[in-house]
């Protein structure tokens, strides 16, 4: 996960490789920390190789945890993996995000 500051005190977090059970555990911290200390939070999927449900549900979370505290959440340049796993489990409601693939 890459992470670099953004105008307005807003954060862009990039998730690189697999987003699967393996990781879930690590990322978890290092998400919820990032959405308590800025009020707008970037989630830039392009990196993405692999997700599973425990990726989905840790991005879920995320997204609930982002709406109990009154902080913004984007999830962009959502990868191709991302895009067919929220496709299959119809999500795209949930999250809110347009899901844009480059061709």
């Amino acid at each position: 996960m890459n992470s670099s500051p953004s105008a307005g005190a807003a954060a862009l977090l990039r998730l690189d490789g697999e987003l699967n059970i393996y990781r879930a555990a690590e990322l978890k911290p290092q998400l919820m920390q990032a959405l308590d200390s800025v009020p707008q939070l970037e989630i830039d999927l392009s990196g993405v190789t692999e997700i599973d449900t425990s990726g989905v549900q840790l991005l879920m979370l995320t997204k609930r945890r982002a709406q109990a505290l009154q902080r913004e959440l984007r999830l962009t340049n959502h990868s191709p993996a991302v895009v067919e796993v929220i496709e299959l489990l119809d999500l795209a409601a949930y999250f809110g995000d347009p899901l844009i693939v480059a061709a």
